[in-house]
């Protein structure tokens, strides 16, 4: 079976997540493409879809204008698997905060049962790296690539915590979603895409 990756084209790091997925799938052995997806016809044959990072508002805003925010909330309701990173975390979450503006009634798909802080660990000037232990790629640490980055602050039953920094879940699970609170497209690193190959996409 060919697999098809799609990555939310409506802003962001796309590039890189385009990358990142193809190297995946020359890593785990696995035929299939990467595109972009900018509008809600571009869906129909996904295997996935990864949300990349960039200004979750704005995404959210553009998405819901086209009806592609519709569409895909339906997809992923139906079980299509989600690599949500950064904002995408955001986007996928039941409820958005910020450290001083509280509630920012921005469009959300509100599948993730969780509820995020909007740039938890300060603005682009204090983006930083943290080498941390994510369980399920085993002992090695990862390279945590932290950029305007949310944390996520509730947890609902069903969602699993797969990694944390100061006590925090920066990483997260629950059916077919996966959200980072950190950009793995930028690592340098694939375990975490080709994990979500393996696991996601059985």
């Amino acid at each position: 079976m060919t697999i098809t990756i799609g990555v939310l084209g409506l802003q962001g790091d796309l590039e890189e997540h385009v990358s990142a997925w193809k190297q995946a799938l020359e890593e785990c052995n696995s035929s299939g493409n990467v595109r972009v997806v900018k509008k809600k016809e571009d869906l129909g044959s996904l295997s996935a879809i990864s949300l990349p990072g960039g200004e979750s508002t704005v995404m959210g805003g553009l998405a819901s204008r086209s009806e592609l925010f519709s569409e895909l909330k339906e997809r992923i309701l139906d079980g299509l698997p989600v690599l949500g990173t950064c904002a995408g975390m955001i986007l996928l979450s039941k409820g958005s905060r910020d450290r001083v503006v509280t509630d920012k009634k921005q469009p959300l798909l509100g599948v993730l049962d969780v509820e995020v802080e909007r740039n938890h660990y300060g603005r682009q000037g204090e983006s930083f790296e943290k080498m941390i232990s994510i369980s399920v790629l085993g002992p090695e640490p990862y390279r945590g690539v932290f950029i305007r980055a949310p944390v996520v602050r509730k947890i609902g039953d069903g969602v699993k915590s797969l990694a944390e920094l100061d006590g925090e879940p920066v990483c997260v699970s629950q059916g077919n979603l996966l959200a980072t609170s950190f950009h793995p497209e930028l690592s340098g690193d694939d375990r975490l895409h080709s994990y979500f190959l393996r696991e996601y996409l059985k």
